[in-house]
């Protein structure tokens, strides 16, 4: 961290005036020996954390009889706990949400600003309900986390966040979303009560049933989708979308797993346990039933859905869809990625632009084709 040098020289100044030089070398030594051993079990967090909450202890009870400095220890701890805090909600993973236009899209109502308005409100409640279900999900893994190669270095298994921290992010989370939620569309707030009771019943049941673990993955997709077609009170949305949505977070979530199994190897169980019941031949035939199912649903779409151009113009668009699927597979078949899927489309440029390219084609057909200069 780059504040740490200060942190270092603000409290050698003041164990210099406050302590005596035998204590300070006690101290000095107690903490480097600290570091060791959390080096040892590589916790990256968890050294600066023990030198943070030492000097706050000490100094706080100072700062009760006066001393100003304390409080300098006192907003670092904060700051910490709140950059903790931040992680552990994954705000990279909030670009899931972004599905709760999909009904303003294709509904055709892009360019009506208050439902523009009411659809980017339900986003943000979005993100922060699914955030407090990564912080129930770091909550209820924690010791497992703790034993993975990438998990441990968390905020909660590092030990950097305390357990009772993020449980009143959570509540606060929760307390704040879902009664806006009601004020927005009482339909949608039900969708994302049950948005989020779904994934308590994932973090601690469903995540350990064969197949329903992934199903529940895209159910949670689909609700976004129902909540944002609740928002816009969608007229013409065509259900194959619904289908194709739920295939291609199903596709999404078996290439998950099959890239935990193979990065994990014969320790895959130890850390999710669900993994036990898995094999890359199974899911291979999965992903691709799945992929098969998507390439011909969407194209279903392209000629059956009722506010689409009667030239059957989104048809051109098969292609693009059937390059980023390919492309997907490619990748987690012989590139053995697919493990942070929400990462992937943005670390891998051919399926950035592909994906890119389908929304800006299927946009100027669908709004263009109404203004006939299509």
């Amino acid at each position: 961290m780059g504040w740490r040098p200060v942190i270092d020289l603000i409290f050698l100044q003041r164990l210099t005036t406050n302590l005596s030089l035998p204590n300070l070398l006690n101290l000095r030594t107690k903490d480097e020996s600290e570091r060791t051993s959390t080096k040892e079990s590589s916790s990256t967090f968890v050294s600066s954390s023990i030198f943070v909450q030492q000097g706050h202890k000490q100094h706080i009870q100072r700062g009760r009889a006066g001393n100003p400095g304390s409080y300098i220890f006192f907003l670092i701890d904060l700051m910490s706990t709140f950059r903790a805090i931040i992680k552990t909600m994954r705000p990279k993973q909030w670009t899931k949400n972004i599905i709760v236009y999909a009904a303003l899209i294709f509904d055709g109502k892009f360019l009506e600003p208050d439902l523009f308005l009411k659809t980017t409100a339900l986003f943000i409640l979005f993100c922060l309900v699914s955030s407090s279900v990564y912080l129930l999900n770091d909550l209820v893994d924690i010791e497992k986390d703790r034993a993975h190669p990438l998990k441990r270095n968390r905020p909660l298994a590092s030990g950097a966040l305390k357990p009772v921290y993020a449980v009143v992010a959570m509540v606060i989370l929760l307390g704040v979303s879902l009664p806006i939620a009601y004020l927005l569309d009482s339909t949608a707030a039900l969708i994302l009560a049950g948005y989020f009771l779904m994934n308590v019943a994932y973090s601690f049941w469903l995540k350990n049933m064969v197949i329903l673990d992934v199903l529940t993955i895209a159910a949670g997709f689909v609700l976004r989708v129902a909540a944002g077609a609740a928002v816009v009170q969608v007229e013409r949305f065509s259900p194959w979308l619904y289908v194709c949505i739920t295939l291609i977070a199903l596709l999404i979530a078996l290439g998950k797993r099959r890239a935990e199994l193979v990065a994990l190897e014969d320790g895959a169980g130890e850390h999710r346990a669900i993994l036990d019941e898995y094999n890359v031949n199974f899911l291979d035939h999965l992903i691709s039933l799945t992929t098969g199912a998507t390439i011909v649903t969407y194209s279903l779409y392209t000629f059956s859905a009722q506010n689409l151009p009667e030239n059957h113009l989104m048809m051109l668009t098969i292609p693009i869809v059937i390059y980023f699927l390919f492309r997907y597979l490619y990748l987690i078949h012989v590139k053995h990625l697919g493990g942070a899927p929400d990462e992937l489309i943005f670390k891998d440029k051919p399926l950035f632009f592909s994906a890119a390219f389908w929304g800006l084609a299927a946009m100027v057909i669908l709004y263009f084709s109404n203004y006939h200069l299509l």
